[in-house]
């Protein structure tokens, strides 16, 4: 994937951190227990897709088989774009942890200063869109069932 220079602009550690951290935010509110590592990455690399954050539900009660299924434009950009972004998520996951602003624990990511009732901010509508987007994933994702079964189902591999 070539990125403009814009997009390599947003996409640097600092802004992937947050957008993972936004995930772990969601995750931990929804279940109250750490978020899994995949489920912070893969909602980073979602939130960062225009097509999908366009398209994503508007609960947390549909179901990701049935959402796909109508939007099928969906599995396409995950299965093109997925290891490209996973390579520009991965530092922002590396950088949220050398920063202390997420912890690995055995059973997933936390927050390293607990459960947070901030707000998403952000100086553009783009980049709010991104964390919202983030945060609704990282609580949504899991409630299909077993990480292995989501991926496969968004077409990707971990």
């Amino acid at each position: 994937m070539n990125l403009s220079r814009e997009e390599r602009a947003l996409y640097n550690p600092a802004f992937t951190a947050l957008l993972c951290t936004r995930a772990v935010q969601g995750h931990e509110r929804q279940y109250d227990s750490p978020c899994p590592l995949p489920v912070a990455v893969v909602a980073g690399i979602m939130a960062l897709q225009p097509s999908v954050r366009a398209a994503l539900p508007g609960t947390l009660n549909s179901g990701l088989m049935k959402w796909l299924e109508a939007n099928d434009g969906v599995r396409i950009a995950m299965t093109r774009n997925a290891a490209p972004l996973a390579a520009v998520v991965r530092p922002g996951v590396l950088f949220a942890l050398q920063t202390r602003t997420l912890l690995a624990t055995t059973g997933g990511l936390t927050l390293a200063l607990g459960p947070t009732t901030k707000g998403v901010k952000g100086a553009t509508d783009q980049t709010i869109a991104m964390q919202q987007a983030a945060q609704f994933l990282g609580r949504w994702l899991p409630s299909t069932g077993s990480l292995s079964t989501v991926l496969a189902l968004l077409g990707v591999k971990p």
